[in-house]
């Protein structure tokens, strides 16, 4: 029984070319050939600096963005260049966390709204009643009130945003989640809960994530495995604890020098949120 999930290999994107002021632009190769493998149940760390490749490769996986070679294969199919009407069933059972929840959550509409439509469109839920106590459980679960349902995304700090993006990818029931850089923005306590969080549900549900950062700790701290990205490529890969220990890429090595990591202790989250 094959236990890869979601498999990539020989992945390209490149950005077409387009008319801009002054002419026609040359297109842009963004990833070079990226091969990454992610297991049912697997946590995968992708990190690299700003222009890696790692935010492109990420949605190239959810087929966001089209690849112009290589495969895609989402638990044995090939995804690659399946039309739209074919991938829609698939896309339940392949959610997105965004780094900005302000971004992703319409303003206009109530939790309440935003949550309990997609059970609706996606058959998870019968009725209007049904989906509001599925959403209430998952709140609870996300240790946010139910009351939150009946306020509008601004009335909610950053941490609760965060906390309702999760929980409207986790009420999805989905196989996979990307969560794209989804604490940069949040003060260390809040990061803290997100990913002690996101690492409970992970290993509850059997989720399969990729989680992409720059943060090299919140990597270690949640992932079992790790892509090390540069320029559109992979320079290195491995299990958290190897490369983070004894780096074989003088890229890698650079990020660590870059930004030492502390010594590690595999408890700071538990730590962390109960301060």
């Amino acid at each position: 029984m094959d236990q890869n999930l979601l498999v990539a290999t020989g992945i390209k994107v490149t950005y077409a070319k387009h008319a801009g002021l002054f002419g026609s632009k040359p297109s842009t190769p963004v990833l070079h050939g990226v091969d990454i493998r992610i297991g049912k149940g697997q946590t995968v760390g992708i990190v690299g600096e700003s222009g890696s490749g790692k935010t492109t490769l990420g949605r190239a996986l959810l087929r966001l963005v089209d690849v112009s070679a290589g495969k895609i294969a989402f638990d044995g199919r090939n995804i690659t260049h399946i039309p739209e009407t074919e991938m829609r069933p698939l896309r339940r059972r392949m959610q997105m966390i965004f780094q900005d929840p302000m971004a992703s959550l319409n303003p206009r509409h109530t939790i309440r709204r935003i949550l309990t439509g997609p059970l609706l469109l996606h058959g998870l839920a019968g009725d209007a009643a049904t989906a509001l106590e599925q959403v209430k459980s998952v709140l609870d679960r996300v240790s946010l009130p139910a009351a939150c349902v009946e306020r509008y995304p601004h009335e909610l700090s950053g941490g609760q945003r965060q906390r309702i993006g999760i929980a409207r990818a986790v009420l999805m029931q989905p196989d996979f989640v990307l969560a794209d850089e989804i604490v940069s923005g949040l003060d260390v306590s809040t990061q803290a809960q997100a990913l002690k969080l996101l690492k409970g549900l992970s290993r509850e549900l059997g989720l399969a994530m990729a989680f992409i950062s720059h943060d090299l700790s919140v990597i270690r701290a949640v992932c079992d495995y790790v892509y090390v990205m540069r320029l559109g490529k992979v320079v290195e890969e491995g299990p958290c604890e190897q490369v983070f220990a004894s780096p074989s890429a003088a890229y890698t090595r650079a990020l660590l020098d870059a930004i030492p990591l502390p010594e590690y202790d595999p408890g700071w989250l538990e730590r962390r949120t109960e301060t």
